[in-house]
Parts: structure tokens; sequence; C-alpha cells
């Protein structure tokens, strides 16, 4: 089963702004500007905010390879449909993860973090964005134990979160050229 979070939101910017979740671990036998790094990561929420609406679809459970496709597929069709430019912190994460998960080369058009390895509750810290009652505190770690313990609706409340600290950072700051990505397919 996939659960669907929607909101009506008012927001004042071009494109859409896409915060994923997921499982699995890194691959630190590539470098950082390799797209393998991320190819045993896989995608289990998928969220996007843009001038209209905040959604979230998250996938319930490992254990069904269905409700993961069908995830797959869903944000597929969202993708696109979205308008551009699409924004994310840590671009290289979506891009990577989005490319093994949906055999898709996305190109993000804006970076929201100001260096490559800023952390997301540092630039929360300097702008004086709220924390939006998220239950991990800027952890997608912690996000991604409590998807494997079952707790979904901390894991949807930890991505809206997220895309609304990811679009008050665009709001307040800007946005910086995307690092480069290589992305390798195997």
């Amino acid at each position: 089963m996939i659960i669907e979070h929607k909101e009506t939101v008012k927001s004042d910017f071009e494109g859409t702004v896409i915060d994923i979740e997921t499982t699995g671990p890194f691959n630190y036998g590539y470098a950082d500007d390799d797209s393998r790094r991320y190819k045993d990561i896989q995608l289990v929420i998928f969220g996007f905010i843009n001038r209209h609406a905040l959604k979230i679809l998250c996938a319930e459970g490992k254990g069904s390879i269905n409700e993961l496709n069908e995830l797959k597929e869903e944000a597929r069709r969202i993708i696109e449909e979205l308008g551009r430019p699409f924004h994310a912190f840590n671009s290289d994460f979506e891009r990577g993860v989005l490319f093994y998960n949906l055999d898709m080369e996305i190109g993000f058009d804006c970076e929201l973090n100001k260096a490559k390895f800023e952390s997301k509750a540092k630039a929360r810290e300097e702008l004086g964005i709220p924390n939006y009652d998220d239950p991990f505190f800027d952890s997608g770690y912690r996000c991604m134990i409590e998807w494997e313990k079952g707790e979904y609706d901390k894991c949807v409340a930890h991505n809206r979160a997220c895309l609304l600290k990811e679009r008050d950072i665009l709001l307040k700051r800007g946005f910086r050229k995307p690092d480069e990505l290589r992305f390798v397919g195997e």
C-alpha cells in the first residue's frame, strides 16, 4: 500500500522542490561525483512542493516489492508532469537515487545547499527556519531506521518538514548551480 499525503500550500517560487527518503547503504567505493555511490539505495518516499501543493508518497513496507514498484511508477509519472526548474538540497543524492530506482537521468536545475556537504540543520539554523515538527530534526538516517521499523507516519512528517524547510531555504537565500554528477549505469 502507498500512503499519500497532500496539502494545498501557497509558495512564491518557480518550479518544484523534490525531496526523497530512502533505505540502504551508500557505496563509498566510488568518487563523490559518480552516480554509483547511490546504486544500492532504495527509494521509499517521494515528496514534492511547488507554489500550489505539497504531496508525499510513502511505500508501506520493504517486504512487498509491488509497493515499491508502485511508488516508482507513480514517481515517474509525477516527475514528467512537474514544473521546472527542479530544486533539491543535495541534488546529487536525488539524481543518483532516482537514476537507479526510476531509470531516469533527471537534471536538477537548482542546488539549495551552499556547499556540497552543508547540513540542512546548519542551513535551517543560520536562516532562522523552523523545524516544522520534524520528528527526526533533519536526520535522514533516523528516518531510514524508523521507516524500516514501520513508523511511516513519522517518516511522512519528516519528509513534509524537509520540503517546507527546503522551500524556505530557497526563498531566503536562493540557489546555486548543482555540482556535476556522472551518471554511470551498471
